[in-house]
């Protein structure tokens, strides 16, 4: 995704819809909604916008043309299962019940200081 970033300019314009590399430069004067469309998403993922648009059988055929590769997901979620098993278990409850049940400790405490002094 790194050299896809580098390409977002007029000069050479990639896009990543669905995981695919598009090389969309030699379109970008055809496009019917302008090039600037495509140069807001040109270097990065345009997955979210090319199908909030809707884009006809055809447009997808079209696209296939200016293909040129695919991105390699980066495995975090994998690789964290290895390093870290349990990790949303940890971050998803124990942490926030930890949490409340120090600072309901603190309150109990301070309020009983209270009451003796």
């Amino acid at each position: 995704l790194e050299e896809v970033g580098k390409r977002n300019s007029s000069r050479e314009a990639w896009l990543v819809i669905h995981g695919r590399v598009y090389d969309v430069t030699r379109f970008l004067e055809e496009h019917p909604g302008g090039e600037e469309v495509l140069l807001e998403q040109a270097g990065r993922d345009a997955t979210e916008s090319f199908e909030d648009v809707g884009h006809s059988t055809d447009a997808r055929e079209m696209l296939k043309q200016y293909y040129i590769g695919e991105i390699h997901p980066v495995r975090t979620g994998w690789l964290q299962s290895l390093c870290c098993p349990g990790f949303f278990f940890w971050s998803t409850w124990l942490i926030p019940i930890f949490g409340a049940l120090v600072i309901g400790l603190m309150y109990r405490y301070y309020m009983l200081d209270g009451r003796t002094s």
